[in-house]
């Protein structure tokens, strides 16, 4: 006798050629993704993931730190792919504590890069979702990170190595939730140690600073944006070898 066949799970999505939204399978459901696209003269051989900050206390893919460091990297030339963690918004799944969301994470990631198998992988997290970030890292081609307002002294960061490619940090000096200090006192030493963005009189969310973040965010990883997709930037040579992707620190 022939026993019931399991159902099917539906085919991953594919990127979209334009901005909107997309519901991906994730490990805890569906998870719901939000993809936005740089001007087709200025794109890039590059896609960002973003994380957003605790689920808990509101955090969300529409927090705006998210959706400006989203707006500038693509205003840099990145396809930037923000995302709700499992139980915000329409994505599936309960809250877990930082486990979970890393495999939300994973899932996301490997998704781009399955999608768009020639792009150099970044990653940029908020708060929570920076912590996150680090955490997926090592499991990750990451070719930039970018960590805000990392919550050193609210999560255990015994265990989160630097990435193996450029890092860039921000953190506000006034900042109301976590300690400026301790980020700024862990980050120094790890090997090899981010590059490092103060910001004075600014608080953990960047308010009346949220331009400042964009131009950080552009400055800070100008020397490592990946080659231009169109004609003449190609992200390959006249002969036809590839060009690499710069992963020094500079």
């Amino acid at each position: 006798m022939i026993g019931a066949m399991s159902p099917v799970a539906p085919p991953p999505p594919r990127f979209p050629a334009e901005a909107g939204a997309v519901l991906l399978p994730g490990p805890a459901g569906l998870l719901e993704l939000s993809v936005d696209l740089p001007a087709e003269a200025e794109a890039r051989r590059g896609v960002a993931v973003l994380c957003h900050p605790n689920p808990p206390d509101g955090g969300t893919m529409h927090n705006k730190v998210v959706t400006m460091a989203s707006r500038a990297l693509v205003e840099s030339g990145l396809a930037t792919v923000r995302f709700n963690f499992r139980g915000v918004g329409q994505s599936e799944g309960a809250f877990d504590n930082g486990r979970g969301e890393v495999l939300d994470l994973l899932a996301v990631a490997r998704w781009a890069q399955a999608e768009r198998p020639d792009d150099a992988l970044w990653l940029c997290g908020f708060s929570f979702g920076a912590w996150v970030a680090l955490q997926a890292a090592r499991q990750l081609p990451v070719q930039q990170m970018i960590s805000i307002a990392p919550p050193v002294g609210f999560r255990d960061f015994t265990g989160v190595l630097p990435p193996a490619c450029p890092w860039l940090l921000i953190q506000g000096d006034n900042d109301e939730i976590v300690d400026a200090a301790a980020v700024l006192a862990w980050a120094t030493k790890q090997a090899p140690p981010p590059g490092i963005v103060r910001m004075a009189d600014t608080g953990h969310f960047f308010h009346r600073r949220l331009l400042d973040l964009r131009g950080a965010i552009k400055n800070g990883v100008r020397k490592n944006l990946p080659p231009l997709r169109g004609p003449g930037g190609s992200g390959f040579s006249r002969d036809g070898v590839a060009l690499p992707i710069r992963t020094d620190r500079g």
